[in-house]
């Protein structure tokens, strides 16, 4: 027998655990159930008698009710059928072919599949070893994550007991990565660990001067933990870049103590923008497994090369799959971009978006993308440089944004010499308190006065820049706000004097204590391509939000399912209240204005109400006014007294001579005079780079026309098979400024080629609600059609 399946042999299938899809294998939060007191590595066997720490919510647990209630619903194992051998000669063979469907099981375990969540327990040698064993609180055992650095946290024995001080050193399994040490304060802890591809086992060690320890190898006060982790390459990655001028000496500020210990040059700056990159991801996973999403994260863009992450791994020559900085030369010179003087905080700033522009230019002429391959960038400029005479950072802007091809985030180096370079530096960056001297380097909208300070702003103000990157706006609270002037209690237990508010930091740095994103920050997260995991389903064909008005109410459609709603009455430019239908994803809401108003204070339910509508798909729809909707010029009557609802618009409607046109079909009305019956046979489409117009023929001849015949000379027909009782059942269209392209649908499932441009704009799927039919189009047409809205009634 292999010796790899001796362990497994021992063991039954009774040591499989199942629970629901929301546990980790689906979504990475973690929620296990234990099957017995020896299945868990975060409990003392001193203390069998305790609950394990209470999980997270997993993702399926939220709903637009219950953000923050309990968790999935305990599932109790599987019943699985004990083998027995009874002597027979073919035993050796039953318990081999036991082993192996145990190493199955696993297998199917790291691969997500099939409903199993948990493998076997750790053997009883891996079990805490006294009481002071380090508990995790902060991941499950075995838990799935798939980003390179793991945040941990717990504490010491009982949180009831006394408090103590001392330090947690983290082993890694096969010694994959070297040894770190971790303080210990008032028997909190927090700790990074770098996971290598697939099982990680890892040990922690605790020691302390007021407990005795181990007079032998054998660690006296240790716990184990197992993390599985399986990297993403079937999403696009965040990549990295140092952008300088094109003749850069390729070094940043620093004061001299600084450059004499560790150097400022382009070596150096690669170590420290990658460390914390990676602590953004770091960060970025534990903050979305709090809000019930999973550890999901964006990945990065990664190479062969001499190791960073440790001191003790770039000493010896190490290498390592590491994340790439890739180092982009700008056509413009050093002088040239410290002329710009950009600096968002100060005055003299003249062009605060010239520095954006550069970068985008370098970015583009590097990656060279395509709109069908669109890239996520982070840069740095690295000539970054504190004018201490002009109280001005040259060379720097803090802006994210980006176009259909790339997707940017800029920001300086004046910090970068406070940022750990190395794992062994993370706490020691955090919680300096060398006073900033702002005769050599900034003090950054005087908010750091010290070190620890300076990489928060540094560290955090860049991250919250990669949050434009990825489509976040300014929040409440959280990264989006300037909340991460607290980072640093993240990743260190206790908090040095704080210049920014005068005042001692924090003696112990609790969960409650940190900074995170805002929850709508992580509803964006959790649909967008970057943070896409095996698990999820296939990007959406169709992203697009419509909107409806109806008789009685407003309905909104998503064929990718609509994922929340954010209100912003008049005055407010930051959303402070949402809705959220993550529970089932419908891809029909029915919401009255009335409803959506009841959400608001009371103080602001009067006021004109802006409509943010996100789907499934990563689709947004903006209603500027809910109430203009509602309004008599967005309905009309038919000729046959019905009534009808206009749309929500496509295009924009500001092509140079534009104007609007209203179309109501005939074969709408018509049909309900049988002696006068008309019947909708086939649409004329004229484009060609866009769509001019659309022409309906009906049976008896008439046409009726909406926009303008030009483009292909006598357009494309597209007939419909009314023998068979086909008819028009809606439109997909792709559109931005105006109409790029147009695709007919009919309700037996047909559908024409695009007509236009099917590669313009965005998708569009434009059909009506159910008990709903097309009456007409709506829209504008200058040289093309700019605008087009369906018209629709019951």
């Amino acid at each position: 027998m292999p010796s790899f399946l001796k362990d497994f042999r021992r063991r039954s299938v009774r040591s499989f655990r199942s629970s629901d899809r929301s546990s980790h294998d689906h979504n990475g939060s973690g929620t296990s159930i234990p099957t017995s007191k020896s299945s868990s590595t975060l409990s003392s066997v001193y203390q069998q008698q305790s609950t394990p720490p209470p999980s997270l919510p997993s993702e399926n647990s939220f709903t637009s009710s219950k953000l923050v209630n309990g968790g999935p619903t305990p599932v109790p194992p599987l019943p699985v059928r004990p083998i027995t051998t009874n002597g027979h000669r073919n035993s050796s063979y039953v318990s081999t072919r036991c082993a192996t469907n145990q190493l199955l099981q696993l297998k199917t375990f790291i691969q997500g599949g099939n409903g199993m969540t948990s493998p076997p327990p750790l053997p009883p040698r891996y079990q805490p070893t006294s009481p002071f064993a380090p508990r995790i609180t902060s991941i499950e055992n075995r838990a799935k994550v798939h980003q390179k650095i793991v945040l941990i946290s717990g504490f010491i024995g009982d949180q009831d007991s006394k408090a103590l001080d001392g330090h947690v050193t983290l082993h890694c399994e096969k010694e994959s990565f070297p040894p770190t040490s971790w303080f210990v304060s008032d028997s909190h802890f927090k700790c990074l660990v770098v996971l290598e591809p697939g099982v990680n086992l890892l040990r922690l060690d605790f020691t302390s001067p007021k407990i005795s320890g181990s007079s032998s190898s054998i660690p006296a006060h240790s716990s184990w933990i197992e993390l599985f982790y399986l990297p993403l390459n079937s999403v696009p990655p965040l990549h990295l870049a140092i952008i300088l001028g094109r003749d850069s000496p390729g070094t940043y500020d620093a004061v001299p103590e600084r450059v004499e210990r560790e150097g400022n040059g382009l070596d150096t700056a690669v170590r420290k923008f990658r460390m914390a990159a990676y602590l953004w991801q770091a960060f970025t996973a534990e903050q979305m497994h709090r809000n019930g999403f999973g550890r999901r994260c964006w990945r990065y863009d990664e190479e062969w090369s001499p190791s960073t992450l440790s001191y003790v791994e770039t000493m010896a020559g190490q290498f390592r799959n590491e994340a790439r900085i890739h180092i982009i030369r700008s056509e413009k010179t050093v002088a040239e971009l410290r002329d710009l003087n950009i600096a968002q905080q100060h005055e003299p700033a003249t062009d605060k978006g010239a520095l954006f522009g550069i970068a985008m230019d370098a970015v583009k002429k590097h990656f060279k993308p395509t709109p069908a391959q669109k890239q996520y960038v982070s840069c740095m400029f690295l000539d970054t440089h504190w004018d201490p005479e002009q109280q001005v950072v040259r060379g720097h802007a803090a802006l994210g944004g980006g176009d259909g091809e790339v997707s940017l985030a800029i920001f300086g180096s004046h910090a970068l010499q406070n940022y750990p370079g190395s794992m062994e530096e993370v706490v020691p960056a955090f919680t300096d308190s060398t006073k900033t001297d702002t005769s050599l380097i900034a003090n950054d909208c005087n908010q750091s006065g010290t070190t620890w300070e300076a990489a928060n702003i540094g560290i955090g103000a860049h991250l919250h820049e990669t949050g434009h990157l990825f489509g976040c706006p300014h929040q409440e609270s959280g990264v989006m706000l300037r909340d991460y002037v607290t980072l640093n209690r993240t990743f260190t237990t206790r908090e040095g004097f704080c210049t920014r508010t005068n005042s001692q930091g924090l003696r112990v740095c609790k969960k409650e204590d940190e900074c995170g994103w805002h929850r709508l920050d992580c509803l964006r997260f959790r649909f967008h391509p970057c943070f896409r995991q095996p698990t999820d389903p296939g990007p959406a064909a169709d992203e697009s939000v419509q909107f409806w008005k109806a008789e009685h109410c407003n309905m909104i459609t998503a064929d990718s399912g609509v994922a929340w709603i954010e209100l912003y009455p008049q005055g407010d430019d930051l959303c402070h209240t949402w809705i959220e239908y993550l529970d089932n994803r419908p891809r029909l809401v029915s919401v009255t204005e009335k409803e959506l108003r009841s959400k608001l204070p009371a103080d602001k339910r009067n006021k004109p109400l802006k409509v943010e509508i996100f789907s499934c798909g990563g689709g947004k729809h903006v209603v500027e006014d809910i109430g203009q909707l509602n309004s008599k010029q967005n309905r009309l009557k038919l000729p046959d007294g019905r009534k009808g609802w206009t749309g929500s618009k496509l295009g924009f409607s500001q092509m140079e001579g534009s104007e609007p046109q209203e179309l109501i079909l005939d074969s709408a009305w018509w049909e309900k005079s049988p002696d006068r019956k008309k019947v909708l046979m086939s649409i004329r489409v004229y484009h060609g780079f866009a769509v001019d117009g659309l022409e309906f023929v009906y049976n008896d001849d008439t046409t009726q026309l909406f926009g303008k015949r030009g483009g292909k000379p006598g357009g494309d027909e597209f007939k419909l098979d009314t023998v068979k009782g086909e008819i028009l059942m809606g439109f997909y269209l792709r559109a931005g400024l105006w109409i790029d392209g147009i695709q007919i649908l009919t309700n037996r499932n047909r559908k024409s080629e695009i007509y236009g441009n099917p590669a313009g704009g965005s998708g569009h799927t434009l059909i009506p609600p159910r008990g709903y039919e097309i009456a007409g189009i709506s829209g504008s047409c200058g040289q093309w059609l700019d605008g087009f809205s369906l018209i629709i009634t019951r």
